[in-house]
């Protein structure tokens, strides 16, 4: 390996999986390599849905390993994202309280309408600028506070999934600024403790009011703190001495750091399990409109906010997917992206977030009984079902655009659509053809090359967000599409606002 490149580790965990990636970089690009990969789900127990956590984290020291000895030791930094709204609490002593609940868990059933009644959802979204969404934190700690938990007495700490990895490895009790924003408990628009640091604060204000203790969040971090080498016994047991440090440390915050654009009037989505569309903006957008449209404001790179709406994206073919596993039949993702390409086009449209499609179940037999409910003809073969799919959540982004350039009153274009929801081919054009717009697709692996980047600024390789955009730009290939719309999406979105109205 030349010895002019700088070795970087991004371990990037997802909803479905996670990966070590090593990062090269020679002074002018950047290459990027997986050094380990590995499955991740959810763990059905007697208490509800959780993450195998200890796994993990037994999976994330084994990929630190395998990079350090890739690199012979010579590893400058790592750094650690994952999805958002999930968390652990410690006890005084620094100890893991119960395994952490999975945000598709039952217990946040009917929570929102219980914040609503506690507090009121203009007040909520006026204090935290957030989308509604069962699954954010402040319901999951609500539900604990209506159902009296003692881990919830004696948690003394809460650290988001991220935070709590990063504990574990440096010994670091903080909450990174863009994992923070996710969880609905944060307020983007109060003065920062000292009058500097990150933006805003934990809104303990709204917290007090819905009986949440106070005392458990910790102080909050920007992207690109350096929060210490790994602890001795981490250390010995991957064989090296590195400096951990903290990037954007919810995923779409590092996957947004690597849009390879080169001017302000984008529009964005992280492509995968979920689709999240938005634009980068300077300030966060609180006011009637935005909470009209139920959509959120959370934290990026450089004091940016990522004004975006949080959409089911791929879940539903995922969650299709191993339905038919279930029942005896495996198919790839590639195959059934092309029995969708041979499938009738806008036939039938479902609302991708409709709450019946949220928790993990049978993902067809839900989508025909929408189709059904909806007096439209219901998706019978695989290829059917995964096309619907696929064509309701172009559709969606297409109302997604038009909300925002109404927001923010400009056109957006091109669409970068990023991570691994790229390599659905077949979906890239139907986002463009929905849209009318050019959408380019690319780099796949958004998220751990901003993890990557984020860790260069904060070492001082690079100086700003602009100069690692364009190393994405000289480094990456991407892939452009161009809209074949019509009247034939014109009518499929009238059928769109009316099943989703």
């Amino acid at each position: 390996m030349p010895k002019d490149k700088l070795n970087f580790l991004a371990l990037d965990l997802g909803a479905e999986s996670g990966r070590a990636m090593l990062g090269q970089f020679d002074g002018q690009r950047l290459q990027l390599a997986a050094v380990h990969r590995f499955a991740n789900g959810p763990v059905c127990l007697p208490s509800g849905l959780h993450w195998d956590v200890l796994r993990l984290w037994s999976e994330i020291t084994y990929g630190i390993a395998l990079a350090a000895q890739e690199c012979q030791g010579k590893l400058s930094s790592v750094g650690l994202d994952t999805w958002g709204v999930d968390f652990g609490l410690l006890d005084r002593s620094g100890a893991l309280l119960g395994n952490p609940t999975h945000y598709r868990d039952s217990r946040t059933d009917g929570m929102v309408d219980e914040a609503f009644r506690r507090v009121g959802r203009e007040e909520i979204f006026q204090h935290t600028g957030i989308q509604f969404m069962q699954l954010n934190s402040l319901y999951q700690l609500l539900s604990m506070v209506v159902g009296e938990s003692p881990l919830l007495e004696i948690a003394q700490t809460f650290l988001t999934m991220p935070d709590l990895f990063n504990y574990w490895l440096t010994g670091r009790k903080v909450c990174e600024f863009s994992i923070a924003t996710t969880t609905q408990c944060y307020d983007p628009r109060l003065p920062p403790p000292g009058g500097g640091g990150v933006r805003g604060g934990w809104a303990r204000s709204l917290l007090e009011k819905l009986g949440i203790p106070t005392r458990i969040f910790p102080e909050i971090v920007p992207p690109g703190t350096v929060l210490g080498d790994l602890l001795p016994q981490v250390a010995e047991e991957v064989g090296a001495r590195i400096p951990v440090i903290a990037p954007a440390c919810h995923d779409t915050g590092s996957a947004v750091a690597a849009v390879p654009a080169t001017g302000g009037d984008f529009a964005y989505i992280s492509s995968g399990t979920w689709s999240l569309m938005g634009a980068e903006l300077a300030e966060p957008v609180i006011n009637a409109d935005s909470l009209a449209y139920n959509f959120t404001n959370e934290g990026g790179v450089g004091g940016k906010f990522r004004f975006l709406k949080n959409i089911m994206g791929l879940w539903l073919v995922q969650e299709s997917r191993r339905t038919w596993a279930n029942q005896g039949e495996t198919l790839s993702y590639d195959e059934l992206t092309q029995m969708a390409a041979e499938a009738q086009p806008l036939r039938a449209i479902v609302n991708p977030d409709d709450g019946d499609f949220l928790k993990p179940g049978d993902m067809p037999a839900r989508i025909r009984a929408f189709c059904q409910r909806t007096g439209q003809p219901a998706p019978e073969s695989k290829g059917a079902i995964v096309r619907c799919a696929l064509e309701s959540l172009a559709l969606k982004y297409r109302w997604t655009l038009e909300r925002l350039e109404e927001m923010l009153g400009r056109r957006l274009e091109p669409i970068h659509i990023i991570g691994g929801g790229t390599q659905n081919r077949l979906l890239n054009q139907l986002a463009a053809d929905a849209t009318g717009r050019r959408v380019v697709t690319g780099p796949i692996e958004a998220t751990a090359i901003g993890n990557v980047l984020v860790q260069m600024m904060a070492l001082g390789h690079i100086a700003s967000l602009a100069e690692g955009r364009q190393i994405v730009c000289d480094s990456f290939d991407v892939e452009a599409y161009e809209p074949h719309g019509g009247n034939a999406w014109d009518e499929a979105y009238e059928r769109f606002l009316k099943v989703t109205g």
